[in-house]
């Protein structure tokens, strides 16, 4: 490709995130094919790059492109815009006031959860996540709140293509017995990660909806296990879904399920 057609393709390209920039909803091939005046092919095959690099998703539902979060690894001024963190994070703080344990918000992106905002709250706690870090979904107690609200086919893909390693010796590797457990995380509202990922820490979370219904996040209350207790996780389980359908309904998602 010579020195001219390099500087078209990336032209498009940008112009093409400009205009993904502006649908929340998405848009498909032809619908962006028309807006450019291009043919189709050379949209699918700019799309197809953009969601190789994570910088485009596709719903596999829709066929609908939309901007990834690759974004948020290399724009702080992206992160800051996102309206998710922007309703969310009044009630991450409450969180933080009430239980002084570390809140996490992440989104689901290529089979993995990223960061997206990090309280530390006012106890001491080393832990490994940070703002625009990615994380395994299988160990995790935000992964399982959000894989249980995930298409089964979506679900056993992405255990397939990302496997389930052991983090712990407490990490669940069976299959069958993962999916037993995102049954019950549907069942009582909240998902918890019982040292699974990392020795010594609890975590439990629930999921985020948007307006349309779709699972897009998940929050979360991390602690030394030796404060997250039975008794603690039962209590904080209730306030938490409470706070998971306050955050969605800012979000505009009108409740149909309710775990309390």
């Amino acid at each position: 490709m010579n020195r001219d057609n390099m500087v078209k393709s990336v032209s498009r390209a940008l112009d093409i995130i400009a205009i993904l920039g502006t649908k929340q909803q998405g848009l498909g091939v032809t619908e962006i094919a028309n807006q450019m005046d291009i043919n189709k092919s050379s949209v699918y095959r700019i799309l197809s790059t953009l969601v190789q690099y994570g910088y485009v998703e596709q719903n596999q539902e829709t066929d609908r492109y939309k901007l990834g979060y690759k974004f948020l690894e290399i724009s702080s001024k992206l992160l800051e815009s996102i309206d998710l963190r922007t309703e969310a994070r009044p009630f991450l703080k409450e969180l933080e006031e009430e239980t002084t344990e570390v809140i996490h918000l992440v989104v689901y992106d290529q089979g993995e959860v990223v960061y997206i905002e990090k309280l530390e709250g006012n106890q001491l706690l080393r832990m490994h996540s940070k703002v625009g870090k990615r994380a395994p979904m299988h160990c995790t107690s935000v992964g399982k709140a959000i894989l249980a609200h995930l298409p089964i086919q979506v679900v056993l893909n992405i255990l397939d293509q990302k496997g389930m390693p052991v983090h712990t010796d407490k990490t669940i590797t069976n299959q069958e017995e993962f999916l037993q457990e995102l049954s019950k995380v549907r069942e009582v509202g909240f998902a918890l990660d019982l040292e699974e990922n990392e020795s010594g820490i609890t975590c439990i979370a629930v999921p985020i909806f948007d307006h349309l219904g779709n699972i897009i996040a998940a929050i979360s209350i991390s602690g030394p296990t030796i404060r997250m207790t039975d008794e603690r996780l039962e209590q904080l389980s209730q306030r938490m879904i409470q706070v998971g359908q306050q955050i969605s309904a800012r979000l505009g998602y009108e409740n149909k399920i309710s775990w309390l």
